[in-house]
């Protein structure tokens, strides 16, 4: 049953459990034993050992990720038990004076931490809880805020480990330049910026509807609650202490992904970047911001050593359920991948079956990096499938409709990401805003799908006139029309 139809029924399974039950771990499981059951010809006892033999391939192929997370959330509660979350939450209360602030300094730091979505989804939670609970913003609307501000700012940054990635998923053979590729993406990657935009005026609008509007009614006061929680915590840290270690942070992952990437061998910046370990590089710089929070906390008492010591089991426990997640998430990918029933090969047989229809791949590429993405819960594993796919059909020049479906690819990508319940920084923005996943995901989902259906026709405009100004431009306009009729709607219920 691989490369057909069938494939497409475990990740459909995990993700009808996960929105019926809403308890992600068992719909998860179920979904990749389902899946171990396809390609094992339902032999129980050899699917669930096709099943334990996956994840323990991921795990250890993904270890990295883990260990980073477990080292970023040491460093979290480092922060937190020094007092420096609340010496910051003092000061951005005392600053921060409108629900409108609140939210757009959240959305600010989620862009200036465009190194990695990873850490930009934790981040940018546990700084700015204290501040949003303060406002009265709930935490589906902060996993939003945090969301929308990590894949959709990685996608567009060109030093970030998704450019990386993007570069990578050229075919060998290519002779494009995959981060030139990678820049000329950038003003054609319609998801990403209508997604900014649209979330800028959310915030300056300070308007919700759908789900969102209804869940902010009803949880308005609910998060109060776990503000004196944020705050109670240890020592007399400053907002240096919070400040420096994210600064530190952020400035070690950039020098490891040089570092990684042979910088130090003589390559270039732009080729160092391209060719870093993205996993290892956020190992090593967590790791050394560790031990600049360990010099920066003892010698000035900001906590004892016993302290600095607890924060590591607090940390890995702080962490457990993200990593229990992602290992059944990258578990079901695994199942789907095409050393098993191959999902990709059936999406390729289907693009390919429609590769006449040249004015239509752009939008053609983009449903189905959607609906793979969605399936599959990962957006890099979505456009290592669909890239070079795209450059088979348009050739091996960087035309205008292959950076234009490359483009499609890159934003279909992201939006099944947003929207799936199974996705790794979906997964972490509930993490980071301590919110219901599952709450997380039905809130987001109509925001995420309004604005596909707008890149939809900027990308269907945009190829039969084949410029990609075009699709950008239909889809500014749609956004504006979008916009006026949700406040016009708004505006009458009040």
């Amino acid at each position: 049953m691989t490369a057909t139809v069938w494939t497409l029924l475990p990740p459909i399974i995990a993700i009808a459990l996960a929105l019926i039950t809403k308890e992600v771990y068992s719909s998860l499981l179920i979904g990749i034993l389902s899946g171990a059951l396809l390609y094992t010809g339902f032999h129980p006892l050899t699917a669930v050992e096709t099943t334990f033999t996956i994840m323990g391939d991921k795990v250890g192929g993904n270890i990295n990720i883990c260990i980073f997370l477990v080292l970023l959330g040491i460093l979290v509660s480092l922060v937190t038990k020094s007092g420096a979350s609340r010496a910051y939450g003092e000061w951005a209360v005392k600053s921060i004076k409108s629900r409108r602030g609140a939210s757009f300094a959240t959305s600010f730091l989620g862009m200036f931490i465009f190194v990695d979505d990873y850490f930009n989804c934790l981040t940018v939670g546990t700084v700015m809880r204290p501040v949003t609970d303060k406002y009265n913003i709930t935490r589906a609307k902060l996993a939003y805020i945090i969301d929308a501000t990590a894949a959709p700012i990685c996608i567009i940054a060109p030093i970030s480990s998704w450019a990386a990635a993007v570069g990578s998923s050229l075919p060998e053979s290519s002779t494009i330049d995959g981060f030139s590729l990678f820049l000329q993406t950038i003003p054609m990657n319609l998801y990403a910026l209508l997604t900014l935009a649209f979330l800028i005026w959310l915030m300056a609008a300070d308007i919700d509807f759908g789900p969102m509007r209804k869940y902010e009614q009803a949880h308005k006061n609910d998060d109060l609650a776990h503000l004196a929680e944020t705050h109670v915590v240890g020592g007399a840290g400053k907002v240096s202490d919070l400040v420096l270690p994210i600064v530190v942070l952020i400035v070690m992952c950039v020098a490891a992904m040089l570092y990684t990437g042979g910088i130090l061998d003589g390559v270039g910046i732009i080729e160092a970047f391209a060719n870093c370990s993205a996993s290892t590089s956020l190992v090593l710089g967590s790791f050394f911001a560790l031990i600049f929070t360990f010099i920066l906390y003892i010698p000035r008492n900001i906590l004892t050593f016993n302290q600095f010591c607890e924060s590591f089991t607090a940390g890995f426990k702080a962490m457990v359920p993200a990593i229990l997640i992602l290992t059944l998430a990258w578990t079901l990918s695994g199942v789907c991948s095409g050393d098993y029933l191959d999902i990709g090969g059936f999406v390729s047989s289907v693009v390919q079956n429609n590769t006449t229809v040249t004015m239509l791949m752009p939008a053609i590429f983009f449903l189905i990096a959607l609906g793979l993405a969605f399936a599959t819960g990962t957006s890099w594993g979505t456009f290592g499938i669909l890239i070079p796919i795209a450059v088979a059909v348009f050739g091996d020049v960087p035309s205008t409709m292959l950076i234009m479906t490359v483009a499609a690819c890159l934003s279909g990508a992201v939006c099944g990401d947003h929207i799936s319940p199974i996705s790794d920084t979906t997964i972490l923005a509930s993490a980071g805003a301590q919110c219901n996943h599952i709450d997380h995901v039905s809130t987001q989902m109509p925001y995420a799908l309004l604005i596909a259906v707008l890149c939809f026709f900027g990308y269907l405009a945009g190829g039969i006139t084949g410029s990609g100004i075009v699709a950008l431009a239909v889809g500014a306009v749609l956004l504006v029309i979008a916009t006026l009729v949700i406040r016009a709607k708004f505006a009458r219920r009040a």
